[in-house]
């Protein structure tokens, strides 16, 4: 332990103002939260002032959110953060220099999980930022998804270049990754077990005096910051080891004419001391910014920390099978759009598809990695005019969202459903037939979001993931 750091501590007291670097999923959320915490006495949330972000700032000072979708009492807790004084977002990262403690929530894709290369740009930026304005005494933390060694390495080497500091004796660094799902950001904060590790035992406690006020039935796990940079990219490795393990079983099942939701309740029916059935849902792939790369960031961090590996790692390891596996499903949803219009002797070429859903999760504007994309890509590719339905995103780039439900129906040969936003699962299967003109039109049910029944009975081809018991069923006439 540092006395000098610890002295430094001491002298500051505890800590009162918080900065936020990241006003996206994560930093929007926590943000609003540590505002609200009697503990702290304001919040300074850093946005750059980009064509493509920094509309946010105007937004978020007027207690709006930019999050579109539906995130219960977020908007309600940023509206009174704001009218209560305690929230301010600016692009001035000099801000930082009055900050007892700061944040980094930004983004850490990989440029090609081929190589496993991730692309540190935006993180490595807000880091230099930050170090330029950094204070004395002040608890820096990531809590960015990262490859494990980056707080202790990248991370430090920049903070303590830019701000003539040294990390454990002049400033406080911690890893303390978010564990958000879109949806339920605010409860997830509040309630989930918040992982927490400093560089040293000093950075390990400041950082838990930080989140300790802004959890409710959450508790604190303090561990390295190597080590809470393993947990966090395992727990999502995990996660998308067991989503493929459902979208295996779905394909199974549909090779074998069973329906994959049976077979999914009869073994989630199992239940006694030391059974463990953590089965998930299949669904039409895997998107957002976490589960698509997380393995891969973990996979390298082995590598990067490991040295030279004798065991199956990267592509070759359970977690990237289960890669392949999740990002198989949109080519299987593909495969089930040409089985469908086959079945009515229709080619793709020419053909008119309604894709419903473009967010990569359900009642969310978030379209991050969206499983839609290659199978749009692939139905343009085969001659297919593809519109695109959600009622909730705004705008992505190069597509033409519609928010019309009926104009993206109308003439559809197909309907595609890629998300189950809530919109969907009220389809009236009389109502979509008329719309689509077709006496036969094909119905690919991707999320498991419509009763097959009710759409065959109507005269639809249907296709569903997992559902061996119905994709070949007799065409009603």
């Amino acid at each position: 332990m540092s006395s000098r750091l610890q002295s430094i501590i001491d002298g500051i007291g505890p800590i009162r103002k918080v900065g936020v670097v990241g006003m996206g999923y994560v930093g929007i959320p926590a943000a609003a939260l540590f505002a609200d915490a009697p503990e702290f006495e304001f919040v300074r949330g850093f946005q750059r002032d980009s064509p493509s972000s920094g509309y946010k700032i105007a937004m978020l000072n007027r207690g709006e959110s930019p999050l579109k979708g539906e995130e219960p009492g977020l908007e309600e807790l940023l509206a009174k953060v704001v009218d209560a004084g305690k929230f301010r977002c600016t692009p001035d990262f000099s801000g930082v220099a009055e900050c007892d403690a700061v944040t980094l929530a930004i983004q850490t894709p990989f440029k090609d999980p081929k190589d496993l290369i991730p692309d540190f740009s935006a993180l490595t930026e807000g880091l230099r930022q930050t170090g330029r304005n950094l204070s004395e005494g002040t608890l820096v933390v990531l809590e960015s998804t990262v490859t494990p060694g980056t707080t202790a390495g990248m991370a430090r080497k920049i903070l303590e270049e830019e701000s003539g500091l040294t990390a454990g004796e002049e400033f406080c660094l911690a890893h303390a990754p978010e564990r958000v799902m879109v949806g339920r950001l605010l409860r997830n904060i509040r309630e989930h077990d918040r992982i927490v590790g400093g560089i040293d035992d000093v950075s390990t406690a400041r950082a838990i005096e930080l989140y300790r006020p802004v959890l409710t039935t959450g508790k604190i796990i303090p561990m390295t910051a190597t080590a809470a940079e393993v947990t966090k990219t395992a727990e999502n490795a995990f996660r998308d080891l067991q989503i493929a393990a459902a979208n295996q079983l779905a394909l199974h099942c549909e090779a074998m004419g069973v329906n994959v939701y049976d077979v999914r309740a009869g073994i989630d029916s199992l239940k006694g001391e030391g059974i463990t059935r953590a089965i998930l849902w299949p669904g039409a792939g895997v998107g957002g910014h976490c589960l698509t790369k997380d393995s891969w960031h973990l996979e390298r961090g082995a590598q990067v920390l490991g040295g030279d590996l004798w065991y199956p790692h990267g592509a070759e390891s359970i977690f990237g099978v289960a890669r392949m596996i999740n990002e198989f499903m949109p080519r299987h949803m593909v495969h089930l759009t040409l089985e469908g219009l086959k079945r009515t002797d229709k080619s793709p070429e020419g053909a008119t598809v309604a894709l419903l859903g473009w967010a990569f999760i359900q009642n969310s504007d978030d379209t991050r990695n969206t499983p839609a994309e290659p199978y749009l890509a692939a139905m343009e590719e085969a001659g297919a005019k593809v519109r695109v339905h959600d009622p909730f995103v705004e705008r992505y780039p190069g597509i033409e969202v519609s928010h019309d439900l009926d104009a993206a129906l109308e003439g559809a040969d197909v309907v595609t459903i890629f998300t189950g936003h809530h919109h969907y699962a009220s389809l009236d299967p009389a109502r979509v037939k008329e719309l689509s003109g077709k006496e036969h039109p094909v119905i690919v049910d991707g999320r498991n979001a419509v009763d097959p029944d009710a759409f065959i009975r109507a005269g639809f081809v249907y296709k569903g993931i997992g559902r061996g018991d119905r994709n070949n069923h007799p065409i009603r006439e």
